[in-house]
């Protein structure tokens, strides 16, 4: 092999820093989302799509975005997509009313669809054997810590120059980070195959968890057992059916669905989509609970959600450590149980300390879950499938924070429009039941096997 260069480590640091971007860009609105809803008049509705749009986006067009990279090479769509990113923000930042700013949000997750798995692409390229997993282990850390981190800087921005500045400081980052990369990222041939982008698939799969995400959102206005309520969700499986019909027949499909034969696979993504479910269910009813219940400032909010910044990352350090000799299996089942044991402090007892003691507790499980759900997808894959494997884990882990935001608004429907806690109490209960239902199954669906080779990093 040739010799490996020695600017890797600075261009996995310029990625690594890109990817924080967009991880933390689900996450910093969380604290701006109250002073975004009366600044700009918006409905409650409204409200929970400035979250699923990006994260929507993000998910559904990831796999399309991994695949681009394959067949344009990863230089370009790294740049494009950064450039997508970078301009979307702005132009998220300038809205002065919901049309643009969710159009800013879709057009930021287009962006990080196809920035976030070339970049992924270009590291696993650059480095080799144990380095290899080095760099990965970084870049995992740079996206844990960009959920967690975000809640804060969300707070400092929304107290200090105001709620366009979690779309802003995007700005000055992007544009650097772009400058950089163009001298830097290594010139990559296309594929030799010749292949074609699966549009329809990648269309046909949002569309499905956009229309899903819809009823769910207004499922607590229209009632959960309603007509348009099932008819929607009837609509969505519909969708998901085609998908699957278009994957088996066309000839290059987005992915090959029989993965999701294999047991390690599908407990994964399980979990990581219940995982990052929680996590910004828990995050979105904190910040409303905090700055609409409480009258507590953007800042104040964002300082006390530090302790449940940090819990994530101890969770998900203790976990590695210990995945090793215990295997995912009890991992997942004490991360889930953990969890449920922490949110059903908020559930019972009222006021801010109950919730913010609530939610560090359950985000230390959460932290060990994603660790738990990233060991038992990669178990038994062949590194030709790894690219594939990270691809769907990443698609659940946004599929799961739109699904997250879209039940709990609609539960808690009562308490963010008015000044009532009973909507607060039914989201963090439905959290809890829903973090112990998945410890349940955990015992079931997750194989009883330890991860073969050493050290293993969260998600």
């Amino acid at each position: 092999m040739n010799q490996p260069d020695p600017r890797r480590w600075r261009l996995l640091g310029l990625l690594a820093v890109a990817q924080f971007m967009l991880i933390l860009d689900v996450t910093v609105v969380a604290i701006a989302l109250p002073n975004i809803e009366t600044d700009l008049q918006l409905q409650r509705e409204t409200l929970t799509w400035v979250v699923s749009a990006y994260t929507l986006m993000f998910g559904g067009l990831m796999l399309l975005g991994g695949r681009a990279a394959d067949l344009f090479g990863s230089r370009r769509v790294v740049l494009t997509g950064l450039l997508v990113f970078t301009l979307a923000s702005l132009v998220t930042g300038l809205a002065n009313g919901p049309e643009l700013l969710l159009g800013g949000r879709v057009a930021q997750g287009i962006g990080a669809a196809m920035l976030s798995p070339a970049a992924l692409s270009v590291v696993t390229k650059t480095f080799d054997a144990e380095e290899r997993n080095k760099a990965l282990g970084i870049w995992s850390a740079m996206g844990g810590g960009g959920s967690a981190i975000g809640v804060l800087l969300g707070g400092l921005l929304t107290a200090g120059p105001g709620w366009q500045w979690v779309f802003y400081i995007n700005l000055p980052i992007g544009l650097v980070v772009f400058a950089v990369l163009l001298r830097m990222l290594p010139a990559d041939r296309p594929s030799e195959q010749p292949g074609r982008l699966d549009v329809p698939g990648a269309l046909l799969v949002t569309a499905g968890t956009g229309t899903a995400i819809y009823a769910l959102i207004n499922a607590g206005d229209r009632g959960w057992l309603s007509l348009a309520t099932l008819g929607t969700l009837a609509g969505a499986l519909v969708l998901y059916g085609v998908f699957a019909w278009v994957q088996r027949t066309v000839r290059s499909p987005l992915m090959d669905l029989r993965i999701f034969t294999r047991r390690p696979v599908t407990a994964g993504i399980f979990m990581i989509l219940v995982a990052t479910a929680l996590m910004i269910s828990m995050f979105f009813l904190g910040s409303f609970y905090l700055q609409h219940f409480q009258q507590y400032g953007a800042l104040r909010t964002g300082l006390l959600f530090l302790p449940v910044a940090v819990a994530a990352i101890v969770g998900a350090q203790l976990a590695g450590h210990v995945i090793g000799r215990t295997g995912a299996r009890p991992i997942a089942i004490a991360g889930f149980l953990i969890t449920a044991a922490g949110v059903t402090v908020p559930a019972i007892w009222e006021g801010a300390a109950m919730v913010v003691i609530g939610m560090s507790v359950g985000t230390i499980g959460l932290g060990a879950a994603f660790v738990a759900s990233s060991t038992t997808t990669f178990a038994q894959i062949d590194y030709r499938e790894a690219g594939l494997a990270s691809g769907l884990l990443s698609t659940f882990h946004e599929f799961g924070a739109s699904l997250g935001v879209a039940v709990v608004s609609s539960i808690a429907a009562a308490s963010l429009a008015g000044t009532v806690s009973t909507g607060f109490t039914r989201g963090f209960t439905f959290a809890a039941v829903t973090a112990a239902v998945a410890a349940a199954l955990a015992l079931v669906v997750v194989p009883a096997f330890k991860p073969s080779t050493g050290e293993v990093h969260a998600h």
